[in-house]
């Protein structure tokens, strides 16, 4: 999920510190970054690839919500609230096909794909009915090399416009005709943003991945800060092979394998962008892959990522992506294991924040964006009215 960094001069920098602990492990922060982080941002759903039909869906869980995106019957792409208007059940799960109806497995309430009511079981038992008013809640789309975001609350910048200084740079990799090749969804023992932390600097990676670094060159470019939300860092693939078959077996076949639509700069990098909150996405000359960290609960999180690549039916791809795939899901398997560890030693009563290094600029940004957004954040301690509401009394009322 990273690369390494070239060392970055810190003199004439002044000190910057870690968010303090209590803030990865409360049940308010959670809620409240939920609420002002999480639903006024773009949160990725799918490839449209994977909504090639009318009728197709996919949903996407966010906290307590839930959005089905899918393919209209006039072509379109729209989203809508995955709950029923009569009393809120869910409609759909995962990822499939409608065949021209939503229909919900309730009490059978059935909704156009372009989200109108349109009929209602025992409807003679109801009074009148403003069938207009009751088709599902929509939600905001957007869509940016290929990839269909929705945004709950608020108004942000359209995609395009966050995307617009790196569009030149991804454009030869065609990402809007690429294809579904694996997805995955996994559950990490860390808060949410111990994972987007570690996504946001490369300085663990010598010690962290070792894979990784002794793959990469020690030119790292830096990950800059662009505009919108995003930062990006390119690594460079060393030509000295590696002490180990599979990486040492990528490392020639890429050498090897024409990979005509790209620029010569492009065949041997690896190119690693961040989208605050909660988005990482990773370009390599094989394929790319996304992945997305949410909230699932205190002190714990839901990874979810797919990866694609262009058609392409030539055995040394194939051969060329599984290599891929095994080095990164050992990169993700030391990832996991690093966050654990760090919820772990966060719950300690000896542990007061540590200076960041200049190479952990990209994860001070985060947290300078969680101190605005949440201003409790920057206390030492949980403010007295973040105290946990008390459960109700079980038994009978």
């Amino acid at each position: 999920m990273n690369s390494p960094l070239a060392a970055v001069p810190a003199s004439g920098l002044s000190a910057r510190y870690a968010l303090p602990a209590w803030v990865y492990d409360h049940p308010q922060m959670t809620r409240l970054e939920y609420e002002r982080l999480l639903l006024p941002s773009w949160q990725i759903v799918c490839h449209v690839s994977e909504l090639a039909r009318p009728g197709d869906y996919h949903t996407l869980d966010l906290g307590r919500d839930s959005v089905i995106v899918l393919r209209n019957s006039r072509g379109g792409i729209d989203a809508f609230h995955n709950s029923c208007r009569h009393r809120g059940a869910r409609l759909l799960e995962g990822a499939g096909h409608c065949p021209g109806i939503i229909t919900c497995p309730y009490h059978g309430w059935s909704y156009r794909l372009s989200g109108e009511l349109q009929s209602v079981t025992a409807r003679n038992t109801f009074g009148s009915l403003d069938r207009a008013a009751l088709g599902l809640h929509p939600v905001r789309t957007d869509v940016v090399f290929g990839f269909v975001f929705v945004c709950l609350v608020g108004d942000p910048p359209r995609l395009g416009e966050v995307w617009a200084d790196v569009a030149a740079e991804l454009a030869p990799h065609r990402i809007d005709e690429m294809q579904l090749l694996s997805s995955y969804v996994e559950h990490w023992e860390c808060d949410w943003k111990v994972a987007m932390d570690n996504y946001l600097e490369s300085y663990h990676v010598p010690i962290g991945h070792p894979g990784l670094y002794r793959l990469s060159r020690p030119d790292y470019e830096d990950q800059r800060k662009l505009p919108g939300g995003l930062a990006r860092g390119i690594g460079w693939l060393r030509e000295q092979p590696s002490t180990r078959w599979s990486e040492r077996a990528y490392q020639g076949l890429l050498a090897r394998l024409p990979i005509e639509h790209l620029p010569e700069e492009h065949r041997r990098r690896w190119s690693f962008y961040s989208q605050i909150p909660n988005l990482g996405i990773d370009i390599f000359p094989d394929q790319m892959d996304f992945f997305q960290v949410l909230p699932n609960g205190t002190g714990r999180c839901t990874v979810r990522g797919a990866c694609y690549g262009l058609p392409d039916s030539r055995r040394e791809m194939r051969v060329l992506r599984y290599l891929n795939a095994r080095i990164n899901r050992e990169v993700q398997r030391e990832d996991r294991q690093l966050c654990r560890r760090v919820q772990l030693g966060l719950a300690s009563g000896a542990y007061r924040p540590g200076p960041l290094s200049s190479l952990e600029d990209c994860m001070a940004v985060f947290h300078d964006l969680l101190r605005e957004r949440i201003p409790e954040a920057r206390l030492p301690a949980a403010p007295a009215h973040f105290a946990p509401v008390a459960p109700a009394p079980q038994g009978r009322v």
